[in-house]
């Protein structure tokens, strides 16, 4: 049995705190960004259509000397070339290929840097914990969510590399924040030893998995709702109606947004495939039976059903759009069901989670 260091478990409450602070202000830059971003979009449209407007004219004129009606020289009639910010396309959306752009925006380039050093802290916090249990980190509800906000925003910050999802920031870091305030306030457990039944190497195996699936599921649900949002937006567009979601400007297309969504899911679904999996083995050499109908087994199938229905719903029987949005933010909502309420109201073999 190794010997609890509680001195590192109080640096690694103390870190928590600190990558808390750390992505509190990060939270605030990425909200910077996207509103200083919605106005010089806004400029940006302002201006085209203030050439758009002259070069009506200067045709319009141009037709009235000649004569003859004949297009301008410079163009075709009633066409002005539309500036372009390295930001957005025909529409008012971000590119949909989300790749990075000419134009640099500091607040973004500021709040990616302060993630960066949060989620550094947020990870010395971790494995401090790790180190002062003398266990893997995951052992009850506490370490769950502060382990699944450190790989969360891990997660974001590799897509970065890649793709420009920055547009994403507030949700993650947000939904980060929420989960580091929980732990600490509602779950907060001192650090200790295991629980018999979680003394086994399938606790590596299993809650890895379902960490790693569960932050994949994180990012796809904040896509899912800024989906809904972009596609509201794109609606009042086309029909000539007030854009009353400017700081939508800087999101990709819904379209971009949900068939990215779709690819991260059916991935996120492959590992918690693996994890209803694995935690079918993991009962059986525990309890010697790989199903009981338990609430936590219950509710991580019901999980895997309503993702399964959402990849098989989209690609097979045209289920998209806001409909896939929805679906994939139910799946979510499961997913915090199991580890909230399951944990913490109804009594099964899972109730050892600490609390």
């Amino acid at each position: 049995m190794p010997v609890i260091n509680e001195t590192l478990g109080q640096y690694s409450e103390l870190f928590m705190l600190l990558a808390a602070g750390t992505y509190t202000v990060a939270f605030i830059a990425f909200a910077w960004d996207l509103a200083k971003s919605s106005k010089m979009l806004r400029a940006v449209d302002l201006k085209a259509a203030a050439s758009s407007a002259n070069e009506k004219v200067a045709v319009a004129a141009g037709r009235v000397s000649d004569g003859l009606g004949a297009p301008d020289a410079g163009g075709p009639a009633g066409r002005a070339e539309r500036p372009t910010s390295g930001l957005t396309v025909e529409g008012g959306t971000a590119a949909g290929d989300m790749k990075y752009g000419g134009v640099r925006r500091a607040p973004a380039r500021v709040a990616v840097a302060l993630t960066v050093l949060g989620v550094l802290i947020h990870g010395a916090g971790v494995v401090t914990r790790a180190f002062g249990a003398g266990r893997v980190p995951w052992g009850n509800m506490y370490e769950f969510l502060t382990t699944g906000a450190f790989v969360a925003v891990a997660v974001f910050l590799i897509v970065l590399i890649r793709r420009d999802l920055r547009f994403l920031g507030t949700f993650v870091i947000g939904l980060a924040i929420i989960m580091l305030v929980a732990a600490s306030a509602a779950f907060w457990t001192p650090v200790g030893h295991l629980v018999p039944a979680l003394q086994s190497y399938w606790l590596i195996i299993h809650v890895s998995i379902a960490v790693l699936s569960s932050a994949l599921f994180t990012l796809t649900f904040a896509m899912s709702i800024l989906q809904l949002l972009q596609s509201y937006r794109q609606k009042n567009l086309a029909a000539n109606r007030a854009d009353n979601l400017g700081f939508m400007r800087l999101v990709p297309n819904a379209l971009s947004l949900e068939n990215l969504s779709y690819r991260i899911n059916a991935i996120a679904f492959i590992g918690w495939t693996f994890t209803l999996m694995f935690g079918a083995i993991w009962a059986e050499k525990a309890w010697g039976r790989f199903w009981g109908w338990d609430p936590k087994e219950v509710w991580t199938f019901v999980i895997w059903v309503v993702y399964a229905g959402y990849l098989h719903a989209r690609a097979t029987r045209g289920w998209t759009g806001t409909r896939a949005a929805w679906l994939s933010i139910v799946g979510y909502a499961c997913v915090i069901i199991n580890f909230t309420l399951v944990n913490t109201v109804f009594n099964g073999l899972h109730s050892y989670s600490g609390l």
